[in-house]
């Protein structure tokens, strides 16, 4: 059986001595977050995920949800009395406001405990998830009745949320949507369509599942202009509070998956339900990006949580499984063979994976931080960088991490070998789970598209140019330290690839489209590198630093450092094959017609 610890330490040295949390206390909710309760909250997240919820994670993937005659779904063995546990602690509401229910602490707080549940169980931590997704875009676009209403309730995990895009014949293109909306007497509407992989969509949690559904009312304009976004509660809400009636939903099956089996993916089936629209008609998805840029940095975080579980085990494995000597001579004489992690080809999986989650966590950590101000800081300037940095960054993050996550789940299942293949040693299922990432909340082509075709663009470059510079001056900064140059100095020629990749799709990609979208891909991933390596270099010059101040530290920051710098040495040059690729241009794989493939 797999086992997991939550990094609680590297969370506190990446927010601490990286990240400097501390010197966010002018925000809201951070001034009472001492690094004393920071820790004491984590280790309680941790405590939560390693006891309660990991155990449930391959009962989860083997018994999955059963839809009944009437319905309903009842989720695995032991769900119910987990989400009580989370829900009455009090962790899915961490970061709404105090008014609605919630404690009021910073969003950065709730996206690491998510990553702890991830690793946990992440088919059950997808219940909680969706539900502060929903919940955020309700308290951004709901009118105050709807907030009274719902968000209590929600952000106690009394009741749970979701969001309903998909169709079947639309996914990325939801102008092709075709559930209608059709104005009640009372101001309500009907809404009838089918939606389709609803995560959480039925199941027996919560009192009451509420849906945030995209539809058409009926003249509305054709295309995404004329979409809006609706509350469709499974069971009506009365004025004061109360569940009302049965509301026209239901789950008309549970779809059948390669992974997540403890997450009921359901088909939702609404005739002439009754929902409530939120914010202004025919701008639902202004309202929905909220949940989907959320959820967008919650699913990159779940390619890094599954990247980290799937490390523990197999690091763990490597020091133990005995299989043939070392290059270099026996490193267990007494034995009858040498453990695994003396071959270079098991470190060099090993140290891959490990190299990336440390940064990956740093960097949605610093991305969590993004929001936060965002959403929170009463600077203007501020808000406008912080905004800046995190529309960029969000597609990048959902894309490289949910595909390298992917990767290294397969690269522990490796280390395993045979064992690897066998389910009940638990690698499998990471792998299976791990692969729907790369898929929903905007497959990761589509995330690229969105990098070059809007991010980059946008608000004539300020962001990539201001992201230029943050880097440039960092480098500028620690390039006399002769113990950074390590970290600098790849990472100016990474850079130089980035800068190089990003004037070619200026100069090439507007007259002719199809490079960019050639390009797209690979600069997705050269930009993911930039910024994993940026922040390997931020961690080194933190290590070094607590390394000098703190001797007892020692060890551990020397251990970061050589994890630094084997991502220096060998994952970050990947910048000058991305780049390479980029300047082919698009006209030999534009060159076939549809009917050569």
């Amino acid at each position: 059986m797999p086992v997991y610890k939550a990094p609680v330490d590297d969370a506190v040295f990446l927010l601490g001595d990286v990240l400097h949390f501390d010197e966010f206390s002018q925000l809201p909710g951070f001034g009472d977050v001492t690094g004393e309760m920071l820790a004491l909250i984590l280790r309680e997240a941790a405590k939560l995920a390693e006891e309660v919820v990991q155990p449930l994670n391959q009962i989860g993937d083997r018994e999955g949800c059963v839809r009944h005659e009437d319905a309903t779904v009842t989720t695995a063995k032991g769900f119910r009395a987990a989400y009580r546990a989370v829900a009455e602690g009090g962790w899915i509401g961490l970061a709404a406001p105090q008014e609605y229910g919630g404690q009021g602490l910073p969003y950065t707080l709730s996206a690491l405990t998510n990553e702890f549940a991830s690793s946990a169980n992440m088919s059950f931590a997808m219940y909680s998830g969706l539900t502060q997704g929903a919940l955020a875009a309700l308290l951004r676009h709901g009118d105050e009745e709807q907030k009274r209403l719902y968000a209590p309730k929600m952000a106690s995990g009394v009741w749970s949320g979701t969001m309903n895009l998909t169709e079947p014949q639309c996914g990325t293109d939801l102008g092709l949507l075709t559930t209608k909306a059709t104005p009640r007497p009372d101001g309500s509407y009907s809404i009838t369509g089918q939606k389709i992989f609803i995560s959480a969509g039925e199941h027996d949690l919560a009192e009451n599942i509420v849906h945030f559904v995209l539809a058409r009312i009926e003249g509305a304009p054709a295309g995404v202009k004329g979409i809006s976004l609706f509350i469709t509660p499974k069971f009506d809400v009365r004025p004061d509070g109360a569940l009302g009636p049965r509301n026209n939903v239901f789950c008309g099956s549970l779809e059948h998956k390669m992974g997540i089996h403890g997450n009921a993916t359901c088909v939702m089936n609404y005739d002439n339900a009754r929902g409530y629209l939120v914010g202004e008609a025919n701008r639902g998805l202004n309202a929905m990006f909220v949940m989907m840029n959320e959820a967008r940095l919650g699913v990159a975080i779940q390619g890094l949580a599954l990247s980290e579980v799937a490390y523990q085990n197999a690091a763990a494995y490597a020091r133990e499984r005995l299989q043939g000597r070392s290059l270099a001579g026996s490193k267990n004489p007494d034995g009858k063979a040498d453990p695994i992690i003396v071959h270079p080809d098991v470190r060099r999986m090993l140290l891959e994976i490990r190299a990336f989650n440390e940064a990956a966590r740093g960097l949605a950590l610093g991305a969590a931080l993004d929001s936060d101000v965002a959403h929170r800081s009463k600077d203007a300037a501020a808000r406008q960088v912080a905004e800046d940095r995190l529309g960029l960054l969000t597609p990048v993050l959902k894309g490289v991490f949910t595909d390298l996550g992917f990767e290294n789940t397969v690269k522990a299942q490796q280390v395993f070998g045979g064992h690897g293949y066998i389910a009940e040693w638990g690698m499998e299922q990471f792998v299976r789970d791990a692969r729907i990432t790369m898929i929903y909340e905007g497959a990761n082509g589509i995330q690229a598209l969105d990098l070059v075709g809007r991010k980059l663009p946008k608000d004539g470059g300020r962001a990539i140019m201001a992201y230029f510079k943050e880097i440039g001056e960092f480098i500028a900064g620690g390039s006399a330290d002769d113990a950074l140059k390590p970290y600098v100095d790849p990472l100016q020629a990474a850079l130089g690839d980035l800068r190089k990749a990003t004037m070619w799709l200026m100069q090439n990609g507007l007259a002719r489209p199809d490079n960019a979208g050639a390009a797209s891909y690979d600069y997705m991933h050269l930009f993911g590198r930039v910024a994993l390596g940026y922040i390997w270099a931020r961690i080194a010059k933190a290590a070094l630093e607590k390394k000098n101040r703190e001797p007892a530290s020692a060890t551990a920051m020397e251990t970061k450092l050589i994890v630094g710098r084997y991502f220096m040495e060998r994952m970050l040059p990947e910048t000058s094959l991305r780049l390479a690729r980029i300047v082919t241009g698009a006209d030999t794989m534009m060159s076939l017609d549809a009917e050569m493939f």
